[in-house]
């Protein structure tokens, strides 16, 4: 790049100074979230991507410096957006999967519902008759923060926002929900995955082995037997 284009000094310390402000609201989404799914978290989130990837790229191109952070990018999971440039409805996908950890947990909350129901059956007799009574007694995100008092675990998780120029007609797609989504509809996905901290684990792992193994194309000098 050449000096005439390089950013200025002085915009390289906005952007730091735009990084400070988005991390700031970003703590202040997060501590008054309303629940695991809360836009107003997802939205500072990316204001907060957004703000430090400028700021890399400002104090790279003057300062041929970098910073350690790394900001996904949506680009490598989905196409380029297509949808409607202004769109005037939204579809939000969300799935979570958890497995059953502690069954007799799962089973004893499930009996406490059909008894504060004043219902006797037997679906609370079962784990999948559990399940049913729980996620018909409680909205998914309240599930969701209190998993582990219900004898679950959580694994990968996804939510997707698709934008369209018209709401569906009701019952449309109620047989088959997710088959239809459109990649180049997704305005922005959020995923949670186990395997995200795998690999970061595999990459210290693999830092730390190079770190420790000898260059094998280092020439070694064989020691002196006289000193």
């Amino acid at each position: 790049m050449s000096d005439a284009a390089q950013p200025t000094a002085a915009e390289v310390r906005a952007a730091a100074e735009a990084v400070k402000t988005a991390l700031d609201r970003h703590l202040a989404a997060v501590e008054s979230r309303s629940g695991d799914d809360d836009p107003a978290v997802y939205e500072a989130f990316n204001q907060l991507a957004a703000a430090a990837e400028t700021y890399d790229e400002l104090l790279y191109d003057r300062y041929d410096e970098v910073t350690p952070f790394e900001i996904p990018s949506a680009e490598e999971a989905l196409p380029p957006y297509g949808g409607p440039e202004e769109p005037n409805a939204l579809s939000v996908l969300i799935r979570r999967d958890y497995t059953v950890v502690e069954p007799q947990r799962l089973l004893a909350h499930a009996q406490r519902i059909e008894e504060a129901d004043d219902e006797s059956s037997e679906a609370s007799s079962t784990v999948h008759g559990a399940l049913g009574l729980l996620f018909g007694e409680y909205e998914p995100d309240e599930i969701a923060s209190r998993h582990k008092e219900f004898g679950l675990e959580e694994g990968d998780s996804t939510l997707w926002v698709t934008a369209s120029d018209e709401i569906p007609d009701p019952g449309e797609w109620l047989e088959a929900p997710f088959e239809q989504v459109d990649p180049e509809a997704v305005v922005c996905r959020f995923d949670v995955s186990a395997v995200f901290d795998d690999d970061e684990d595999d990459e210290e792992d693999d830092d730390l082995e190079s770190a420790l193994s000898p260059d094998a194309d280092e020439d070694l000098e064989p020691l002196d037997a006289d000193r």
